[in-house]
């Protein structure tokens, strides 16, 4: 094709306008430390191990998934603005052909394919151009360069690195084969050698359970299935990467695994996946909040007592263990406070009937207020005294000891667990202010025990068809279908007519669940109407939603929660 034809002068300017936004695109891609250089497609096959190519004839291609050149690098930026100065006259001759007639009189481009994207053997200008007149996409003809690790349009130079360790990571598992579409990218060099690490160590302890040798296809597979991927669906289900949209599922998958491990030292009890990412996703939430948020909120914390802030959203926990509820149990790990104190071994006791029920663990955690305290001869004491009673009821249980304030580590702590057992001591007025914020602020179903424990046979549920009292229902129906007990649903009004929508919520829900249960109604004042209700029907447990109104009211005006923690002689199951 011959450009010998006067250059129209307007085709030049429009060169020189595009040639001085590539250079502001240098200036601005320095400040900011992000590099505007295509990908080479010679690094590219290097580094990411290529393993066959096909010629795929003539197609139509959109042009922002070309990415890369063979061989001109530096003659264009990412977005094929033309960055030397002697390639003008060629350029603006092109345009001048390409606006008198139609860029598809031209003959096709030229291009590799890897993955999504497209790096060009022939036609850059022709690519520049048509980029410059918003065109969308032009006819190439395409070969098809098969590789392991898939590439994106949004790829950048500098993550070739962990391209590269990735593709050497499928080589080495060959998982892209053995579970494909399994996508294990990272977004920080270095991850690969600890997969493999995470890999190598599975299938040992797997060899030992089992007392034979495991080939290393057979590890790979059971390492994704067995421990990666059910971390990747809980920081999937957790919205984590909404957070992140720069990270990956295999990036916090290491990081939940590294700090899982150090919880576990610390604690000295298993920390479920589940739990630990649910942690995670808590604490991951709050660091992505916007600076002049996290202020606020501090300012909110330093200035408001902590009885009056208010806790989590309601149904958060249920989320986690919608599964579990059907395929396991609701309770498999059980976090008690404890000190010594003969109320604190009713709680003891209370946990050890419920985790006999579930099969679960116990966990023991006492909160002192120094470091010498942990290895005083009163820590040894209720060391041996809580493994004694463990032992004797015959299930697994753990003794934490650390410093701090009690309702602050007692929430920290009930994040990694399913459900918190405490006493409450009903010698006091009211609930005290420290178990006021545990009850608001922890993240998990607070089991109230008052004086002894109890087998939960019968359990009354108090449910108004709010958010929180949704809670107790999910709670009140596993108990009924799971445990047998028997349950009453007790809807009271203390002002105003029925409300019938919420009470078909409720018998709706549990017909769905086969369980029967007794509905009644009455009217008066809550809390009284609740626990003459209890007396009447015996119950061993009452269970129902945690505080509704703003912390500052309930604190005002006195709230339900509060008075049936006060004065009932039963154990209250406070729900999130």
């Amino acid at each position: 094709m011959s450009t010998m034809f006067l250059t129209p002068r307007s085709t030049v300017n429009d060169f020189q306008r595009a040639h001085r936004q590539a250079a502001l695109q240098q200036i601005v891609a320095r400040l900011r430390g992000k590099p505007i250089e295509l990908l080479s497609y010679e690094q590219v096959a290097q580094q990411l191990r290529l393993t066959g190519r096909a010629a795929r004839g003539l197609q139509t291609i959109p042009l922002a998934a070309i990415v890369g050149t063979v061989g001109r690098c530096s003659d264009f930026t990412r977005s094929f603005l033309p960055r030397k100065g002697s390639d003008e006259r060629r350029w603006a001759s092109l345009k001048a052909f390409i606006e008198q007639h139609s860029i598809d009189a031209l003959p096709p481009i030229e291009v590799y394919q890897i993955g999504a994207v497209y790096f060009v053997q022939d036609g850059h200008h022709r690519v520049s151009i048509a980029r410059q007149l918003s065109i969308e996409f032009i006819t190439a003809y395409v070969t098809e360069v098969q590789t392991r690790v898939p590439l994106s349009p949004d790829a950048q130079p500098d993550e070739l690195i962990f391209m590269a360790e990735y593709a050497v990571f499928l080589d080495y598992t060959h998982l892209d084969r053995l579970r494909p579409g399994a996508d294990l990218r990272v977004s920080v060099p270095g991850q690969y050698a600890k997969l493999e690490d995470h890999i190598e160590v599975y299938r040992y302890f797997s060899e030992v359970a089992e007392e034979r040798e495991l080939s290393l296809a057979e590890a790979v597979c059971r390492w994704y299935d067995e421990a990666y991927q059910p971390i990747a669906e809980a920081i999937h289900a957790q919205g984590i990467l909404r957070e992140f949209p720069d990270r990956t599922a295999a990036d916090f998958y290491i990081w939940i695994a590294e700090q899982r491990l150090m919880l576990q030292h610390e604690l000295g009890w298993e920390i479920p996946a589940e739990a630990a990412t649910a942690a995670l996703a808590t604490r991951f939430s709050a660091h992505a909040r916007p600076a002049m948020v996290r202020a606020g909120q501090s300012i909110l914390n330093a200035i408001v007592p902590a009885p009056l802030q208010p806790g989590p959203q309601a149904g958060q926990w249920r989320k986690t263990k919608l599964a579990a509820r059907y395929s396991d149990c609701l309770f498999r790990e059980i976090l008690v406070p404890i000190s010594g104190a003969s109320r604190d071994w009713c709680a003891l006791d209370q946990a050890v009937l419920l985790a006999q029920q579930e099969c679960s663990q116990v966990h023991g955690l006492w909160v002192v207020n120094a470091e010498p305290d942990r290895e005083g001869e009163a820590a040894q004491q209720l060391g041996v005294e809580f493994e004694q009673r463990c032992k004797a009821a015959g299930i697994e249980g753990t003794l934490t000891i650390e410093v701090g304030h009690l309702a602050v580590r007692v929430c920290e702590r009930a994040s990694l667990a399913d459900l918190v057992v405490m006493a409450r001591d009903r010698s006091s007025a009211g609930p005290a202010a420290e178990f006021q914020v545990l009850i608001r602020r922890c993240t998990r179903p607070v089991w109230a025990v008052p004086d002894c424990a109890v087998k939960t046979e019968r359990a009354l549920l108090a449910y108004d068809g709010g958010a929180k009292s949704k809670e107790a229902l999910f709670v009140a129906a596993y108990f009924a279908e799971q445990w047998k007990t028997q349950l009453t649903v007790a809807t009271v009004f203390e002002h105003g007519r029925v409300d019938r929508a919420g009470l078909r919520y409720a018998w709706e829900y549990l017909e769905l669940h086969e369980i029967c249960a007794d509905f009644v109604q009455p009217r008066g004042p809550v809390a009284q109407t609740l626990l003459e209700l209890s007396d009447q029907k015996q119950c061993d447990v009452i269970i129902l939603g945690s505080y509704c109104s703003p912390p500052a009211v309930e604190a005002f005006i006195g709230g339900t929660v509060d008075r049936v923690l006060r004065e009932s002689s039963r154990p209250v199951l406070v729900c999130k």
